[in-house]
C-alpha cells in the first residue's frame, strides 16, 4: 500500500522526487532529557522501513540522477549532520544490516576530542548538581538565572540557554557557553564527536562524507573571507583524512535567508561543490538548485504515521513546485 502511493508522488524520471532524511544522532539508548532523539531500537525499525519503501541512493549519485532526469522512483537519499561518534558506532552498523547507505557531514574543527558549544551547554546543564544556576557576574549575565532539578525542568534550562546563545557572534557565543560550564562546575565529556579513524572507518564501511565547516559557525554572520576558510577548510581537511574528493557539502543549521544566504551558496560553488544540502523542508525536483537541497525527516514512531509523513512531504513538495 505504501510503496503504491509513493510511486505516485515519487515517480521515475522527470517527474521524480527525491527525499532527503537528515538525522544527527542515533543514541545507544533513549536519552530522558531530549526523548525525541533517534536510538538505536527506533533508527533499527526506521531503517526497515526505509528499505521496504525506498530506494536508498547515495546522495551524489542521487542528486546527479535527479540533475540528468533518470532518477529510480521512490528515491531517497540518508544523511547525517555534525560528526558525532555515534554515526560510526550505532548508525553506521545499522544502516550496514539492512544494507543501506549515507551521507555523513562533519564539522571538522571537532574530531578528536572536541565538542560543539551546544553539547557544552547541554552536558553541563545534565551533570550540574540540584538548585539554582545563576549566572550574575559572568558575561553571560544576561540569560538570567535558572532553577536545576528534575529532567523535563533542565530540558527546558537547556532550550532557554541555547535559543539564548545561539546567534551570538562566534567568539562571544563561546566566552557565553564557557561561563556556563564554569558556573555548573562540572566534568564535561570529551569523546561525543568522531576521531579521525571513526571518519575513516565510515567510508571504509561504504558510506560517504561530506563537509560541513570547520567550527559549526552561522554563515550568514559571518564575513565573506572568514565563510570561505570554514567551507574550504572543512573539505581540504577531509580530503586529507580520506584521500578522497569531498564534492558534497551541508550549511550549518541549514535554513535558508537566516543561517546562509545567496553569499555562501556562492561561495559553495566557487569552491567546486556538486551538492549542497539545506534545512528546508520539502522534496527535491529536477529544477531544485542542487546546491540548496531540500532535507525532511518525520519525527512519528508508528510505521504508518512515519510512512503518512514521509507522503505528505513528497505530496507537499509536488504541489509547491
Amino acid at each position: 500500500m505504501y510503496r503504491t502511493l509513493l510511486n505516485a508522488l515519487s515517480p521515475a524520471g522527470r517527474e521524480a522526487r527525491l527525499s532527503i532524511l537528515i538525522f544527527h544522532r542515533v543514541l545507544p539508548q533513549a536519552d530522558p532529557l531530549f526523548p525525541e532523539e533517534v536510538d538505536a531500537a527506533r533508527f533499527d525499525a526506521q531503517c526497515r522501513w526505509i528499505r521496504e519503501w525506498f530506494r536508498v541512493l547515495p546522495l551524489d549519485e542521487a542528486a546527479m540522477q535527479l540533475r540528468e532526469g533518470r532518477l529510480p522512483a521512490r528515491a531517497l537519499a540518508i544523511t547525517f549532520d555534525d560528526g558525532y561518534a555515534d554515526n560510526h558506532d550505532v548508525a553506521m552498523p545499522l544502516l550496514q544490516k539492512h544494507g543501506l547507505t549515507a551521507t555523513f557531514f562533519v564539522a571538522t574543527g571537532f574530531l578528536d576530542g572536541g565538542r560543539m558549544w551546544n553539547d557544552t551547554v547541554i552536558e553541563a546543564v545534565r551533570r550540574a548538581p540540584a538548585g539554582r544556576l545563576d549566572l550574575a557576574g559572568t558575561v553571560a549575565a544576561p540569560l538570567g538565572a535558572f532553577e536545576l532539578g528534575h529532567d523535563a525542568q533542565r530540558r527546558a534550562v537547556i532550550d532557554a540557554l541555547l535559543r539564548g546563545v545561539k546567534y551570538q557572534e562566534p567568539e562571544e557565543r563561546l566566552r557565553w557557553v564557557q561561563a556556563i560550564a564554569d558556573r555548573c562546575g562540572v566534568e564535561l565529556p570529551n569523546n561525543l564527536m568522531m576521531t579521525s579513524d571513526q571518519v575513516r572507518g565510515l567510508r571504509r564501511g561504504g558510506m560517504q562524507v561530506g563537509a560541513h565547516t570547520v567550527n559549526h559557525p552561522i554563515l550568514a554572520r559571518l564575513p565573506a573571507a572568514q565563510a570561505r576558510r570554514e567551507i574550504d577548510d572543512s573539505r581540504r581537511s577531509l580530503q586529507e583524512l580520506l584521500g578522497d574528493p569531498v564534492r558534497v557539502f551541508a550549511y550549518p543549521n541549514g535554513k535558508p535567508g537566516e543561517d546562509y544566504g545567496d553569499e555562501a551558496v556562492g561561495l559553495v560553488r566557487e569552491l567546486g561543490f556538486e551538492t549542497a544540502v539545506s534545512t528546508r523542508w520539502g522534496a527535491a525536483h529536477a529544477g531544485s538548485d542542487p546546491l540548496q537541497l531540500p532535507r525532511f525527516s518525520p519525527w512519528d514512531r508508528s510505521r504508518g504515521r512515519y510512512a503518512a509523513r514521509l507522503a505528505h512531504n513528497l505530496w507537499a513538495s509536488r504541489q509547491a513546485a
